[in-house]
């Protein structure tokens, strides 16, 4: 730690450091008790912090001088003084009535200020309000200097921001912009800077005529202020009005003075991302074109030497061809062609620029295309591989641009091996770079020779750890690569080897509407098979799908179809929850009747197997479709291939149901050869009715003892889940069931419509035999009759077909 130096005290002439002339001591009011003068010499800095709570103006005076002079010589002595408990003394004397007392304090004050641990601690002080109150132009430019140092020093925090902000801080400091004195115009520079980086105190700088000293320091004598000005230029310009004021106030004028004198060359590139900023507005863009600042601007991009100013000017054609007057001027230039040389420069960062620049520059098909026959698809691939990610990053982005809607391009990334490369950049830590390469692969996986090999490089795989990212971005591009992906079954079949399809399924809870939409999309492909449409159901996906279909703000087409395309492939909980199969839904083996469900929010239905563990209870049964033929096989390839089983624990297996395969032996040999549909429908309807217990009338409905029968069933296979074929007395939901069971065997057609108390029946369309050989007549809708006169037709919504569907 340094010494602090002698503090000598007494009535003796105090140096003014600033104005470089001795100020006489002001004569006190004489106390009535005399008091000879004391001369004190202090060797430690404890001393000067003790003497800075003295009621004497010149020792506080040369207390704070030594304070500041002490705390000069290096961060130890700061922390020193620190300790010493200097700083709330100092704080206070910035606010006393003597001139000489406030100066001094400001200048240990702002030299202290400098320090981590003071600047911590000033933040705990209520001083910043104190401290702008001395800003006034009247005060001493000493005081000028160490005050705004200070509050340098503090604006780059936060909460100092906001409190210089609500103190009304900003207005002096525009005020000590146009100061003479160097230090203070660059220190009131300095937290402006700072504070605009909010956007609430960008609008108040342009309000309070903030933009034309800025404007003025761009000829400063000082390089250090005119970086700092360009810098703030540069993040006050992004508002449209003060953009406006700028113009207005000649700042384009200013700039291209600066960029068309090459003594300012260490200026240019601040001053090219200023003009960055105004570049979007076509106006602008055109008076410089017409001044000729195109032809620098193009000087600039063509500078080999110099990469920060070539990517600045790069930035600044990107920013103009966001308006599409800018980019037909730009195109007249050749950008394009430039571009593409820019693309295999050694500066990392101007390859960065450039690729940012590509989106911008081809935003037509025709300038895509342009830019692929130029060779710059093969350049921009070849960037994939760079270990700069910003520069991975950019070229992602160019890529899924340039492919979006654009087949040939996508054919070129192909061709470059470029899909390669974007299947492992999807395991990458960047979530832009994630996000962009999903949505490349997405664009090119549309082509179905650059989808399969785009799958065999492991795009599936590398899918799955996006699917549970946290970016929307990333979820955005990687579902709907997905649902791209796998429209191929060998693509279904590994996301679902790969755990991809809980995470799919998760995104059903999300509340954006994008993600939501992409995710429904994607599990509408995925319930392409019945593997994956039962591993989605397991996770829950139905229960979801059907509170998103309730919901007002949530639902949508995509949900509706995803909703859809998982129930055709389920049709045993498509029956469960809407209680009809279409004659489309063909009921095949492990098809089961749990009863009419309803799909409560967090509520999930069951599979067979989990209802077949479930101990026998009082409720309905379950009603299965399980022939002997798919029986013996599963026996046969559990013989073959498994292991002896665990004498503790089972696997579960599907029950025998040799009775109903007799029972769909007998429809092909009996029902087939019959050449009437109509009484194909009626010999199978009297089938099934001698299946389940013959004819029963009407009246006599209730001495039909169904429910003991279906009872004693459980018992005997002590299970909740009975075989349809072993059912001997059934009613109208078991004749329906195995009707439409023996009906889709053997190829006819009809549906399966659930009614109220256990009622159910079967819709079958002919043609009347009085016109089913003219063209033009349309099929009438008939309900098959199982239980009271098997074999009869009822035309659809008569009196008899409507006693028949109801109590």
């Amino acid at each position: 730690m340094e010494a602090a130096p002698q503090i000598k005290v007494g009535t003796v002439d105090i140096d003014d450091r600033r104005m470089g002339k001795k100020v006489k001591k002001e004569s006190e009011t004489p106390c009535k008790e005399t008091f000879e003068p004391l001369t004190v010499e202090g060797k430690t800095p404890a001393t000067a912090v003790l003497l800075l709570t003295s009621p004497e103006e010149d020792i506080l005076i040369k207390a704070c001088e030594a304070i500041h002079a002490f705390a000069e010589k290096g961060e130890e002595n700061k922390v020193s003084l620190l300790g010493l408990g200097a700083l709330e003394p100092v704080c206070q004397l910035i606010a006393h009535n003597n001139k000489l007392v406030r100066r001094n304090a400001f200048m240990a004050l702002g030299i202290m200020a400098n320090n981590s641990d003071v600047k911590n601690a000033l933040k705990k002080i209520d001083v910043i309000p104190s401290i702008i109150d001395k800003l006034s132009l009247e005060e001493d430019v000493v005081v000028h200097e160490f005050a705004t140092l200070c509050l340098a020093s503090l604006s780059a925090d936060f909460v100092c921001k906001v409190q210089i902000f609500d103190s009304k801080g900003l207005p002096p400091l525009i005020q000590l912009l146009s100061s003479p004195d160097p230090d203070v115009a660059k220190n009131s520079l300095e937290i402006i800077f700072n504070l605009v980086q909010d956007y609430k105190s960008r609008q108040a700088l342009h309000k309070l005529g903030g933009i034309p000293p800025l404007l003025e320091l761009l000829t400063s004598d000082y390089p250090v202020i005119q970086h700092l000005a360009l810098k703030t230029l540069q993040n006050v310009t992004t508002d449209k009005d003060t953009f406006n004021t700028f113009r207005k106030q000649q700042g384009f004028e200013k700039l291209m003075d600066i960029l068309s004198n090459k003594d300012f060359s260490d200026l240019h590139a601040e001053a090219l991302q200023v003009v960055a900023n105004c570049l979007r507005d076509s106006e602008t863009f055109q008076l410089i074109h017409e001044g000729g600042g195109m032809t620098r601007l193009m000087e600039f991009v063509l500078t080999p030497n110099v990469p920060e100013i070539q990517s600045s000017a790069v930035k600044c054609i990107a920013r103009a061809a966001q308006s599409p007057e800018n980019r037909k001027l730009l195109l007249e230039q050749n950008v394009e062609k430039i571009l593409v040389e820019l693309l295999s420069v050694e500066d990392i960062s101007v390859k960065t620029a450039t690729c940012h620049a590509v989106p911008a520059m081809c935003f037509q098909r025709a300038n895509k295309d342009s830019f692929r026959d130029l060779g710059g698809i093969l350049a921009v691939v070849q960037l994939l591989n760079n270990e700069s990610l910003e520069l991975r990053e950019a070229a992602t982005w160019a890529l899924s641009d340039l492919t979006h809607s654009n087949q040939l391009n996508a054919l070129a990334v192909y061709e470059a091996g470029g899909h390669e490369i974007l299947v492992q950049q999807l395991y990458g830590s960047c979530p832009r770079t994630v996000a962009n390469s999903a949505a490349t692969l997405g664009n090119m996986a549309e082509q179905e020779v650059i989808r399969c090999s785009i799958l065999s490089h492991g795009a599936i795989q590398a899918l799955v750890e996006p699917l549970k990212s946290t970016n929307l971005q990333v979820l955005v591009n990687s579902t709907r690569c997905l649902a791209v992906l796998t429209c191929d079954t060998k693509a279904r079949t590994e996301l679902q080897s790969a755990g991809g399809l809980q995470p799919l399924v998760n995104l059903l809870r999300s509340y954006n509407k994008e993600v939501l939409n992409n995710a429904c999309l994607a599990l509408s492909v995925c319930a392409s098979d019945e593997a994956t449409t039962a591993e989605m159901c397991k996770y829950g996906a139905l229960e979801m799908l059907q509170e998103i279909n309730e919901s007002v703000n949530r639902k949508s087409s995509f949900s509706g179809l995803a909703m859809i395309n998982l129930l055709n492939y389920n049709v045993s909980i498509k029956y469960s929850l809407t209680g009809h199969l279409a004659s489309t839904d063909i009921i095949r083996d492990g098809f089961y009747d749990a009863g009419k469900v309803c799909a409560c929010a967090g509520q999930r239905i069951l599979t067979l197997e989990e209802l077949s563990n479930q101990p026998v209870n009082q409720h309905r049964p379950i009603i299965v479709i399980s022939t002997a033929a798919e029986k013996m096989k599963e026996d046969d390839k559990h013989k073959d291939e498994t292991p002896p089983e665990s004498p503790t624990k089972k696997p579960w297996k599907m029950m025998n149901d040799v009775s109903l395969q007799l029972l769909i032996n007998k429809a092909k040999e009996s029902i087939l050869p019959l050449s009437d549909e109509r009484e194909q429908y009626a010999a199978l309807a009297r089938l099934v009715s001698e299946a389940m217990g013959g004819a029963v009338e009407m009246e006599k409905l209730h001495e039909f003892s169904w429910v003991l029968h279906l009872s004693e069933l459980k018992f005997q296979l002590q299970s909740n889940v009975v075989p349809i074929g072993l059912i001997k007395r059934g009613i109208y939901c078991h004749r329906a069931l195995l009707f439409k069971c023996l009906v889709d065997s053997i190829g006819l057609s009809c549906t399966l419509i659930r009614g109220e108390y256990n009622r159910a029946w079967n819709e079958v369309l002919l043609f009347s035999r009085k016109s089913r050989n003219r063209h033009s007549s349309q099929p009438c809708c008939y309900i098959v009759d199982l239980m009271h006169q098997p074999g009869r037709l009822l035309t659809s919504n008569t009196p008899a077909a409507v006693q028949y569907q109801t109590i």
